[in-house]
Parts: structure tokens; C-alpha cells; sequence
């Protein structure tokens, strides 16, 4: 699904809208309303001490909350299941008094980390300190997840459907993306018009890996390289029972110094061989039928340099998209009870390519082309609880020979097509 594809000057065209979003946001007033009437899609869902204190409405000054996740998976062309608990995380957050906040996230992955051995990982998810001017208008400065996609900002569990999050917000969107840097978050004149632009740390193409998008470059607030930098920017628009985002970044892959740059023959500076991202998406909700969609593309123009120098099999383009629709079977039942809870159907289906376009250096990965189509349910007894089952069919390009070193002679033959079933659990507090 090249939907995208028709931009002849995708370099120059994410370089306009930047500067269109840019330029919206300096003709903002500076007046703004406290408290503003909020459209339906605008209400506030209160489902943690983090949403809390993030909306000025915590009772304590001091937040302790936290979400975390499990799940079995069961692989059938392998014929490999496998169980573990996710990830738990950890929020402690302070209100230093009525402008004034700090937020902090501390996760942990599967469960223990073991020196020497693969497996876990603890690291900060958010650190940021958030100044506040008014209900709507504030700034964050430290580790935060920009505003891009539909999940970066709300991947809580209970938040999404699905034992695993979406490939596309996995992949050409890493989830929980987080760089240190500065934003400024608003609404525009009191409209149902909401605005973010963020100054990042930029990625380190020298660590992009082949399949895995350009989730390796992120530094996540690990002795980033600053000679590089990124902007990001997004539009949020709400009306009656639907919310609209696009979203956009901008950011230089190489934090080399101008000679250690021009060793490899790759551009430097602030915004030297840049990557491009934007994405839009639009979601609707009403009396328990839900519905979403979104769609991504990622132009990396320096690919061929950046092979060149690192070898590392980088894709010129990629893109992805997935729609989704959910109805909640509980929500017309006569039984109150019932009625206070969740039973969510749904089905997405998902297609991405993270190889769509290859420099001349590259070779072509066929498996890296893939659709996807999710069916299950999610039940959620309380707010704060949810019990999730799905089907995973994925269907990929063919393997290429060529990428092939080192053949496992006991490895099962590579099948296009492929199902999981997922079982999984998660919490947030």
C-alpha cells in the first residue's frame, strides 16, 4: 500500500510541513482559556495516578501509579509456545505546587536482568519536569515520548486492543519512543485544536538494523550524541465523536563529529542525512462501536551513504498502516453489573513494508513486506484491568537467498504465511 508513494520530493515535502506547523503555531495568541469546554471526544478518561497529575487534578502531591503486562504466545510454524510477564513499570511523579510537576517512568522487561545474559532490560520510559502556564498550555524538558502515532503517547494496556501492540506503531513507529529534548503542548485560541512541537536529541544511523526499522538508532536518554538534532510537530483536531492527528519528524542520523563524518563519506550537522516521518490518523468512538486507522510513511534519503559507511542494510523508504473497528458486546445489556464492564470484539488488519524502497547498495528483504490480520477480544472487568485473547495471521513477502549466512541445518523451512495465538493480561493503576 503505497499511499504515499506519489510524492516526487518527499525531502522537500515533509520540509513544508514542518514549516506550515511551525508557522500555525507562531501566529498562536498567547490568551488562552483555563478551563475549556471540552467536545465529546475531548473528555478526560482519568485511569491512573499518572492521568491524574498530568490533568492538575491529583488529590496527593506525590503519585505512585504504574502498568505492566503478561502474556503466552503460541508460534505455529515453529511449534514453539512461550510465556512471560512483559513488562512492569513503575510512575512516580510529585506536583511541586500548581505549574510545577515532575514525571518519572521506570520499566522493567521480562521479568529479570542478568549481566552477561539476553533477555531483560531496565530503563527509563519518561523523566521530564513539566511547567505549567495554563489547564491546556504547558511545557515538558527532559526524557519524554513526542507526540507521533497513536500509541506512543497512550500504550498502556488498557489502552489498546490486542495482546501485542500494533506492528506498524512497533516497527515504522517504535512504540514508547522517547528522546531527551524540549515541547510545548497547547490548544489553539480555545478551539478543539491542540498543537505539540518538540526539540529531540536526533537517531544514530550507525546502530539502524535491518528489519527492525530505525528502532536501534534511538538513544532514549543514553549518553545521546547532540550534535545532531530532530524536531517534531502535531495537530490534533476533535469533532463530535472523532479526533484527528498528523504528525511529523524530522531529524539528522549522523552524531559524528565533521570529521569523523566526513571519514565515512556521510553529511553532518544539526540535521545532516536526515530522516523524514510523518503519519495521520483518525479515530471515532460511540455508544461502545469504535473505529481507528492510521498511516505512516519514513523516508531515510541518505541510505546509500549510510550503507556505505556501516553496512548495515538501511532502507531508503518504508511505510505501514493499520485499521481497526471494536464494538463492546456489554454495552446495550440490561444487566448493570455487566453494563459497568467491557467485552471488546475486534479486528485490525495491518500492512507494512520496512524495506519498500532499497538504495542500489541494499538487498531487498521480502519477509520485511507483511500483512497482518488480528481478531479477538478484550474484557475489561474494571477500568484498570483487562484479560485479552487474539488471533495473529501474517502473511510476508518470500525470503531472499541472498540474506541467508550461516544456515541452520536444523531451522524449519521459512513459511510466507504464518498464525499465533496470543493469551495475555495487563494492569495500570
Amino acid at each position: 500500500m503505497h499511499f504515499l508513494c506519489g510524492l516526487n520530493d518527499y525531502h522537500g515535502f515533509m520540509k513544508r510541513v514542518i514549516i506550515a506547523v511551525l508557522t500555525l503555531l507562531i501566529c498562536v495568541q498567547a490568551s488562552a482559556q483555563q478551563y475549556p469546554v471540552l467536545t465529546p471526544a475531548q473528555k478526560l478518561v482519568v485511569r491512573t495516578g499518572e492521568d491524574s497529575l498530568n490533568a492538575g487534578i491529583a488529590k496527593n502531591r506525590t503519585i505512585v501509579s504504574g502498568y505492566g503486562s503478561a502474556f503466552y504466545q503460541r508460534d505455529f510454524n515453529q511449534g514453539v509456545s512461550t510465556v512471560t510477564l512483559e513488562r512492569a513499570v513503575l510512575f512516580v511523579g510529585h506536583q511541586f505546587n500548581s505549574k510545577i510537576a515532575f514525571f518519572s517512568e521506570l520499566e522493567l522487561e521480562n521479568a529479570k536482568v542478568e549481566g552477561g545474559e539476553p533477555g531483560g532490560e531496565i530503563s527509563l520510559e519518561q523523566c521530564y519536569v513539566q511547567f505549567r502556564f495554563t489547564n491546556s498550555n504547558y511545557i515538558v524538558a527532559g526524557l519524554f515520548t513526542p507526540r507521533i502515532g497513536l500509541l506512543n503517547e497512550n500504550h498502556l494496556p488498557v489502552n489498546f486492543n490486542g495482546v501485542e501492540r500494533p506492528m506498524v506503531e512497533t516497527f515504522v513507529i517504535p512504540a514508547t519512543w522517547r528522546e531527551l529534548g524540549i515541547g510545548i503542548y497547547g490548544q489553539i485560541n480555545n478551539r478543539p485544536l491542540n498543537y505539540s512541537v518538540a526539540l529531540l536529541n536526533g537517531l544514530e544511523s550507525k546502530n539502524f538494523e535491518h528489519g527492525t526499522g530505525f528502532r536501534g538508532g534511538r538513544a532514549e536518554g543514553s549518553n545521546a550524541l547532540a550534535n545532531n538534532l530532530a524536531l517534531t510537530a502535531s495537530l490534533q483536531y476533535y469533532v463530535n465523536d472523532f479526533k484527528f492527528q498528523i504528525s511529523g519528524y524530522m531529524g539528522g542520523t549522523v552524531g559524528l563529529s565533521q570529521h569523523g563524518a566526513d571519514s565515512l563519506q556521510l553529511n553532518s550537522g544539526a540535521f545532516g542525512s536526515p530522516l523524514y516521518l510523518g503519519e495521520a490518523n483518525v479515530q471515532y468512538s460511540h455508544n461502545g462501536f469504535s473505529a481507528k486507522a492510521i498511516g505512516s510513511y519514513v523516508a531515510l534519503p541518505d541510505a546509500h551513504s549510510i550503507n556505505k559507511a556501516y553496512a548495515n542494510n538501511v532502507f531508503e523508504n518504508m511505510y505501514g498502516a493499520y485499521a481497526e473497528v471494536g464494538y463492546n458486546l456489554f454495552e446495550n445489556v440490561g444487566n448493570k453489573k455487566l453494563h459497568e464492564q467491557e467485552l471488546i470484539a475486534f479486528a485490525r488488519y495491518e500492512t507494512l513494508d520496512l524495506n519498500s524502497r532499497i538504495p542500489s547498495n541494499g538487498i531487498h528483504d521480502g519477509t520485511e513486506n507483511q500483512q497482518h490480520l488480528i481478531v479477538g477480544f478484550s474484557y475489561l472487568p474494571i477500568k484498570n484491568i483487562v484479560i485479552k485473547t487474539d488471533m495473529r495471521l501474517l502473511h510476508t513477502g518470500p525470503q531472499n537467498p541472498d540474506l541467508i549466512t550461516n544456515p541452520n541445518p536444523t531451522a524449519v523451512p521459512y513459511k510466507q504465511q504464518n498464525s499465533f495465538f496470543n493469551l495475555g493480561i495487563g494492569y495500570s493503576f
